[in-house]
């Protein structure tokens, strides 16, 4: 299965660079290159905070490692608090007593978890306005009740056990019930919370990258224990070249089933970018997000659920995966778009349609 997969992303970069040498004709071309542009951003997100992982897990260690395994669970599972590529899986496998159940926490849990807490709920936050946040709101809350389903399934694909699987997942369940009472009770607050916890991982990232660069170019170890940038930059670079292929692959499966698509908008009452929105969300986050303001109040909610577990599964979180542990290919993208699916459909169900789009149809 992961094989198959690497081969459609190496189709997707083929006809991609192809249509590049032949003038972005079909516009994969301009997708094959989106791609490769997107290293910057990644690598500015991400390579900071994997120089800076094993400083972190040393000064963390000791206190994470007691906290959590006086309730029998594996200090890797902290390493889920971050996204998968902002260091997410360096710290869970820094801290993993079980490299097991260190891959799961890493992959699985920072690519649902870490990425809602780290990226989505902030930047969507900020992104979709004062106007749009209590739809935005609303969908969250669905897709965190679908978030244990798809912890679920990963953690059983990765062959974890069913006991383990839960009981693992017991300290990121807590949280992300806490996060369900704070987006009902207190969203503003979360949001401002949120807001300041990326502007710390943002200020972490980039001392990171600064020592890191410093290091590569006169020899000086400012920060023992400080891993080196190329190791990081390598991370960086395995990810863009899966988006080579990714990105076209995305862009083909988009025109494929834009009909199909459509359909579904008249039947369900969303309008063609709440549709639309979805498949682009599973490619890359932050474009749907900023398709938002166009959504129909519906499409908002659907969407926002669809995102928690399912956000950049085809792009970014892909690419990591395969460039650190490609065995979880099938299971991450298994459980993020169960997750997402699962969350669009608690979310389809808890709202209705405009009554003249439900007569259109």
């Amino acid at each position: 299965m992961n094989q198959a997969i690497m081969i459609c992303m190496a189709v997707g970069a083929l006809l991609g660079g192809i249509d590049r040498i032949l003038g972005n004709r079909f516009g994969l071309g301009e997708k094959f290159e989106e791609g490769f542009r997107l290293m910057g951003s990644v690598g500015l997100s991400m390579a900071g905070i994997i120089c800076l992982t094993p400083v972190i897990a040393n000064v963390l260690g000791g206190a994470v490692t007691k906290l959590f395994s006086a309730i029998g669970v594996d200090p890797g599972m902290f390493g889920g608090i971050l996204a998968i590529d902002m260091g997410g899986y360096q710290l869970a496998m820094g801290l993993a007593q079980d490299p097991q159940v260190g891959s799961f926490a890493g992959i699985l849990v920072s690519a649902i978890f870490g990425c809602t807490v780290v990226f989505t709920i902030p930047v969507g936050m900020g992104t979709v306005g004062e106007a749009g946040r209590p739809l935005f709101s609303k969908g969250l809350l669905m897709g965190l009740i679908a978030m244990p389903a798809a912890l679920f399934l990963g953690g059983v694909l990765c062959g974890l056990g069913v006991g383990q699987t839960i009981w693992q997942c017991l300290p990121v369940l807590a949280v992300s019930a806490l996060l369900l009472v704070g987006l009902v009770k207190w969203p503003d607050r979360l949001m401002r919370g949120f807001s300041a916890f990326a502007r710390v991982i943002q200020i972490v990232c980039t001392i990171g990258l600064t020592l890191g660069a410093i290091q590569y170019m006169t020899g000086w170890n400012l920060l023992p224990g400080l891993a080196p940038i190329a190791e990081a930059m390598e991370a960086v670079s395995a990810i863009a070249i899966v988006m080579l292929g990714s990105m076209p692959l995305a862009e083909l499966v988009r025109r494929l089933l834009q009909r199909p698509f459509a359909w579904v908008g008249r039947k369900t009452g969303l309008n063609d970018v709440s549709t639309t929105a979805i498949l682009v969300g599973a490619v890359s986050v932050m474009p749907a997000l900023v398709m938002m303001k166009d959504m129909d109040d519906r499409g908002k909610v659907v969407n926002a659920a669809f995102l928690v577990c399912a956000a950049s599964t085809l792009s970014a979180h892909l690419g990591f995966t395969v460039s650190a542990a490609p065995e979880l290919v099938t299971p991450l993208l298994a459980a993020k778009l169960l997750g997402g699916l699962l969350g669009a459909s608690i979310a389809m169900l808890s709202t209705q349609p405009k009554r003249n789009a439900a007569e259109a149809a």
